[in-house]
């Protein structure tokens, strides 16, 4: 049964994303595919929509902000509203020491993991206005958690990236300042680890599934109106800053 609620869910042509879209698509939801890459977008689009699920490419490149506002225009001329926007794409950057990272390549990594969050949320408000109890999810990592990464005793303390880790602690301040600002309007804004995951991200060295990832973004994505905002969960479960 559809819900009649839309979501848009940006790097979903594959990996944790594609299989959010899936899981929201079964759950009755219209699913706009966000995808930097058009073709693997409607590759990707097609497979879901084979499977009976409405889902619709939108190619995005959430660096772009050119891109992110034509995005936002097509879903605002065919549904005039959106109900979810999952910010789940990310990419690695340079896993060397700290001490060699370039900046450049930091930069490169902050662009897709915490400007581009921020500029596609900011596009979309229109539309997320225009619903009741709208949800914002920021697909963020525990290697963000800063106290995770300072704690001794924690798996994550010997990971240490600074491009990356940093990048989503810097999404985690982020969603942060959304809740806080949207808060008046019912937009609720939360973060979502979606833990070690393997994909082609890490070499598929993960040690969870993609459907066990999948499904922690989508329960936090529609809690609702009453659910948390401003919150960092991982398996339902809140977890520190």
């Amino acid at each position: 049964m559809m819900t009649g609620r839309t979501v848009l869910i940006t790097g979903a042509n594959k990996s944790i994303g594609f299989e959010t879209a899936r899981q929201l698509g079964r759950a009755g939801y219209r699913i706009w595919l966000g995808s930097r890459d058009d073709a693997r977008g409607r590759q990707a689009t097609e497979t879901l929509a084979a499977e009976g699920l409405d889902v619709r490419a939108l190619a995005i490149d959430v660096t772009s902000d050119s891109s992110v506002q034509a995005a936002a225009d097509q879903v605002a001329r065919a549904d005039g509203r959106l109900d979810i926007l999952i910010n789940n794409a990310g990419i690695p950057g340079d896993s060397g020491s700290p001490t060699t990272q370039s900046v450049d390549d930091i930069r490169t990594v902050y662009e897709t993991n915490v400007f581009g969050p921020i500029r596609v949320t900011q596009a979309f408000l229109p539309l997320l206005r225009s619903c009741e109890a709208a949800s914002v999810v920021m697909v963020t990592s525990g290697l963000g958690s800063l106290a995770w990464l300072s704690d001794p005793g924690h798996p994550f303390y010997g990971v240490n990236i600074i491009g990356y880790n940093s990048s989503k602690t810097a999404l985690n301040a982020v969603t942060v300042s959304l809740a806080k600002a949207l808060r008046d309007d019912g937009i609720r804004v939360n973060a979502a680890d979606p833990g070690y995951t393997a994909t082609d991200f890490n070499n598929h060295s993960g040690y969870r599934t993609v459907e066990q990832a999948a499904a922690g973004i989508a329960w936090l994505a529609t809690l609702g109106a009453d659910g948390p905002t401003g919150r960092f969960f991982f398996e339902k479960t809140e977890v520190p800053w």
